[in-house]
Order: C-alpha cells, then sequence, then structure tokens
C-alpha cells in the first residue's frame, strides 16, 4: 500500500454530524456501481445536514452578511458502491481560517468500511459583493474548540 492509500481523513468524532442515505438505481452508471459525481453531491448533502445541525442553514448565515461557497473539495474514493448500498455521510469541522473554513467529510458503510473521504474548503463571502469576508462571529463560534 502507498501512503496515498493509507492517508486517512481526520474527522472529530465528538463534533461529527451523521446523515444516512441509500444508493438509489439513479444514481448508479453504466459499470453499475455509484457515479463520482454522486459522492460529491452526497458530500453537499452531509455539509448541508453539518449546518442545519449547528443552527446555521442558509438563511441564517445570510442574516449575519455572509454566504458560503466551497473553492476546493480534495476526494479519494476508496471502495465503489452498489444499489441497495446503506451509507452515512459524516462531517466535521477540521479547521477555520479568516474567512475559509474546511470541513473534514467520509462516506461509509453501516459497518464503517470508508468508501471515500476527504475535505472540503469553504469561504464566507458577502452575498451583494461576492468577497471574502471574515466569519461571522457566531459563526465562528462552531469552530472554536479546533483553536
Amino acid at each position: 500500500m502507498s501512503n496515498m492509500e493509507n492517508k486517512t481523513t481526520q474527522i472529530t468524532e465528538a463534533a461529527a454530524v451523521v446523515l444516512d442515505t441509500v444508493v438509489r438505481c439513479t444514481e448508479t452508471d453504466v459499470n453499475g456501481h455509484l457515479n463520482n459525481a454522486k459522492f460529491v453531491e452526497y458530500l453537499e448533502w452531509g455539509r448541508e445536514e453539518w449546518y442545519e445541525s449547528q443552527g446555521f442553514g442558509y438563511d441564517h448565515l445570510g442574516e449575519l452578511g455572509a454566504i458560503t461557497v466551497v473553492v476546493n473539495i480534495n476526494l479519494d474514493y476508496r471502495q465503489s458502491c452498489h444499489q441497495g448500498d446503506r451509507l452515512r455521510i459524516v462531517t466535521s469541522p477540521q479547521r477555520r481560517g479568516r474567512s475559509s473554513f474546511a470541513l473534514a467529510q467520509r462516506i461509509e458503510r453501516t459497518d464503517g468500511t470508508v468508501v471515500a473521504e476527504g475535505v472540503v474548503t469553504i469561504v464566507t463571502v458577502d452575498p451583494d459583493t461576492r468577497r471574502a469576508v471574515p466569519l461571522p462571529e457566531e459563526f465562528a463560534e462552531v469552530f472554536g474548540a479546533l483553536d
């Protein structure tokens, strides 16, 4: 196994939010496995669940003068998934900067086998100017334990 294969995304389990899903027939490709683009969509679902669980849905962040924009997704595919597979999308905060933060995410089978994992970097921007702005203080507190 190469070093790349041994790499694992650091998930802070205590702060993790889990979303369950099942692979549907419409999400598979001609090879009979989950299409690679669907993994990215699953990560988005997991992030939305994480935002909501922290009390920062889209509307609330907007009220604080910020929206979030994904600027980087680093995703390692570990195993294929097939129709009917039951999966968990696990999301936790990894790091925060002045106007950006990263969420560690993992997609795993219900037995804990990791099928994909990665880190998504997100920037807070002003909804009108679309320029980066500091994380709203209330939102930044979610990352307090990481400082």
